[in-house]
């Protein structure tokens, strides 16, 4: 098992598009470093996740202007950057459980891009001296 100073824990809560993308890219820079990565889904995130809203960037409020460049730049979207962490072998996308019961999303899980579930005991087991913490 790695050291927790040579692992990034990323926390998403907001299921905002640009939110979720930078904490991807987050654990994309990490891993491409060869640091391990660990990124906890909560609440609205995670019913991204759950919905497969992954591919084409909806901005709220609506930004045509930066998603046209995220296509002209070829900026990769939420699901190639996943794609990318799961090819690395170095992160783990993890879903709570208990934001899973609150938004009654049980059966929603069926394919989902999501390594496994854990509820905060294990969050604060696997992150305990992590410095490289992100909240978004």
């Amino acid at each position: 098992m790695n050291a927790p100073a040579s692992k990034v824990a990323v926390f998403l809560h907001s299921g905002d598009y640009d939110r979720v993308h930078q904490g991807l890219a987050i654990a994309a820079a990490a891993v491409a470093s060869g640091r391990r990565a660990e990124v906890y889904l909560f609440w609205w995130a995670l019913e991204r996740f759950l919905q497969g809203r992954l591919d084409a960037p909806d901005f709220q409020p609506p930004r045509e202007d930066v998603a046209d460049r995220f296509e002209t730049r070829r900026i990769p979207t939420l699901r190639e950057l996943l794609e990318h962490l799961a090819d690395s072998g170095l992160c783990t996308i993890q879903g709570c459980t208990g934001s899973l019961g609150a938004l009654g999303a049980e059966r929603s899980t069926e394919g989902a891009p999501i390594d496994g579930w854990v509820g905060w005991s294990a969050i604060l087991q696997r992150t305990a001296g992590v410095v490289d913490r992100f909240y978004l």
